[in-house]
């Protein structure tokens, strides 16, 4: 009798990029596009994570989506400045300039390899902008320790999110610790809500990475925290980012750092439920 083949095996990168989807699935109930590469429709975020089906923006509209399509109007051409004035309505993800990075030819140039910088803390202790051009041999080979620095404004506490318990705020790491390794990193964390750091920036983060491993090309990347005047706590993240090698991975974004059911005070990172 002839012996029976076996299955042929998924990719691992595909394998790997199925859970992450189903895991973004099963945390904020929304679906999410399996088919692309590029983390795309941005405009159409809310405070639970990401989904693809933007609110009408018809006569009937609601006065929130009428402001979350302002800030997306404000957004398309905005600069650092103009997104630390923008306001959380009912998106919390919208693009920049629409959508486009902003990187120039020389930010684009293999010249140097692979490379990652982080801006000096500024006289608040507050983290900068992080810029890096990402490849698979900057990507960390042992496993991630344990957190224990704090970044300015970091007040945490339990809340409910859902059915569950969980933490309001987390270290975020601007440049994701699976692209770089980075992590006890001051220049390199800021104090992010849940929802902020996973599923929102996890989500670009994992796209990033599982598309580095499949291909070994190289992404241009740069995520920029949003402080008002003084305040701790940053009221949203810029990420960009851009393939070198193609066009695969090409997206400018704004995170608004916000959890719903909670209000938070940016100038010293306390909170209430409300």
């Amino acid at each position: 009798m002839a012996k029976r083949k076996k299955p042929a095996k998924l990719p691992k990168f595909i394998l790997t990029g199925l859970i992450a989807i189903a895991g973004l699935l099963l945390y904020t109930g929304k679906t999410v596009n399996p088919h692309t590469t590029t983390p795309t429709a941005p405009t159409s975020q809310s405070a639970s994570g990401p989904t693809t089906n933007a609110p009408s923006a018809g006569n009937g509209q609601s006065s929130d989506a009428a402001a979350g399509q302002n800030n997306q109007d404000q957004a398309n051409g905005a600069n650092t400045a103009d997104l630390a004035n923008l306001n959380y309505t009912n998106r919390q993800i919208i693009a920049v300039n629409n959508n486009e990075p902003t990187f120039s030819q020389g930010d684009l140039s293999l010249a140097q390899g692979a490379w990652q910088r982080y801006s000096d803390l500024d006289g608040l202790n507050r983290a900068g902008v992080a810029d890096a051009m990402l490849s698979k041999a900057l990507m960390p080979t042992a496993k991630r320790e344990r957190l224990y620095v704090q970044p300015t404004g970091y007040h945490n506490k339990r809340i409910t999110i859902g059915t569950h318990q969980d933490w309001l705020y987390n270290r975020c790491h601007l440049i994701g610790f699976q692209l770089t390794g980075q992590n006890n990193n001051l220049k390199n964390l800021v104090t992010g809500t849940r929802s902020l750091n996973d599923p929102a920036m996890t989500y670009y983060e994992n796209q990033i990475a599982s598309y580095i491993k499949s291909t070994n090309h190289h992404v241009r990347y740069q995520v920029r925290p949003v402080f008002r005047g003084s305040e701790l706590v940053a009221r949203g993240i810029q990420m960009q980012g851009r393939s070198i090698e193609d066009n695969k991975i090409d997206f400018n974004i704004y995170i608004f750092n916000v959890q719903t059911g909670y209000q938070i005070n940016y100038q010293d990172g306390t909170s209430q439920a409300g």
